[in-house]
């Protein structure tokens, strides 16, 4: 007497034989968590003050400005612009210098406690170099943007100064 195989109701075909089916691990139970961490971690992410002293120096500078009196106060009003070419540092930088890190580069230029100082620092130095004058008084307002793989930092400047 031959078996016939019958139809899987469930499916409407004829079901493999038990052989063909690949066997399945055991099942493991799962771990009942007793004891808890004290204390969370946090990723976080910074620059890298080497790799800033790096874009900092190797920054193009374009700076424009010019004194006049007003109100009989002696003033410079001027901009520096830096531009920081992410593809030009490709063969120091471990990073990829594309448009992606190039705006993480600027969230973290607007967000790092330390980099607003070092950036008034060279725009004082460059309006002091056009001014041809030693400034006082300077104010400064910064704006960082990214565009491609570039990083542009400019620094609006308005200043007393001594003639």
């Amino acid at each position: 007497m031959t078996k016939r195989k019958t139809p899987d109701p469930v499916r409407g075909a004829t079901p493999a034989p038990a052989s063909a089916q690949p066997a399945l691990p055991p099942r493991k139970p799962m771990a009942r968590a007793t004891r808890i961490t004290l204390f969370e971690r946090e990723v976080k992410e910074r620059l890298s003050r080497a790799a800033l002293d790096l874009l900092l120096s190797r920054a193009e500078r374009l700076s424009e400005g010019q004194r006049s009196v007003r109100g009989g106060r002696n003033a410079y009003f001027g901009s520096t612009m830096l531009t920081i070419d992410l593809a030009s540092f490709a063969d120091v930088l471990r990073d990829a210098c594309d448009a992606s890190t190039a705006h993480r580069l600027a969230t973290l230029l607007e967000t790092d406690a330390a980099v607003p100082r070092r950036i008034r620092d060279i725009a004082e130095r460059e309006a002091a170099r056009v001014a041809v004058a030693r400034l006082r008084d300077v104010r400064t307002q910064v704006t960082v943007r990214a565009q491609g793989s570039k990083v542009f930092i400019d620094v609006d400047v308005e200043a007393g100064f001594h003639p």
